[in-house]
Parts: structure tokens; C-alpha cells; sequence
């Protein structure tokens, strides 16, 4: 067997590998601490679609101004956030605060 041929073998194979595999897409929602429930609700229900698709979902609490002395809040809206979601989701990443912005990832459950 020739190396011309070999190579265009390989190409091949990896092409075909390469169609079967899922690309994981990670999408974020951005919140504020005070939200509404109307708001809330919308968004969750984003979330559980993207969940269900296969993503995993990045949920940021932006705080402005002097809410970042009140993270509390945000926190809050987080646990709020994995408690709707729970049935479809786990939880990746704990709630953390980095600078002015909290977030936790969600993957999708494995059931």
C-alpha cells in the first residue's frame, strides 16, 4: 500500500469521527439580584429548554453599584435557580463570587 493512499484513509476515518461527535455548548443567562418572579420564571424555563437540548447552562448574577455589598442576594437567586431546575439538572460548580458577578454552572442530569 502506497503512503498516498494510507493518508487519504486516515483522512477519512477522522472525518467520520469527527461527524458523530457532539459539540457542547455552554449558555449563559444573566440575572440581577432583585429580579422579578415573571422575569425568573422566563428564564428558567430558557434554561430547562437548553438543559434539555444537551448544554450546560451558566446562570450570572450581575451586581451593580452597592448590591455587591448584599451578595446575599444574589446567592439567593442562585439557590432559586437550582431548586426550579433541579429535576433536569445537577449542579457543576457551586455558587462563587468573582468580583462583580456570582455564577454556578448546570450540566444536564444524567438519568
Amino acid at each position: 500500500m502506497n503512503y498516498g493512499k494510507y493518508k487519504f484513509e486516515q483522512a477519512k476515518k477522522e472525518k467520520e469521527a469527527k461527524k458523530k461527535q457532539k459539540v457542547l455548548e455552554v449558555k449563559e443567562i444573566r440575572v440581577t439580584p432583585n429580579i422579578e418572579e415573571h422575569d425568573f420564571s422566563f428564564k428558567a424555563k430558557n434554561a430547562r429548554k437548553f438543559l434539555e437540548d444537551g448544554n450546560k447552562v451558566k446562570i450570572t448574577v450581575r451586581f451593580r453599584g452597592r448590591e455587591v455589598n448584599n451578595s446575599k442576594a444574589g446567592e439567593a437567586v442562585l439557590e432559586k435557580f437550582i431548586e426550579a431546575l433541579e429535576e433536569v439538572s445537577v449542579v457543576e460548580k457551586k455558587p462563587k463570587l468573582e468580583g462583580r458577578n456570582m455564577f454556578t454552572i448546570l450540566a444536564k442530569k444524567n438519568a
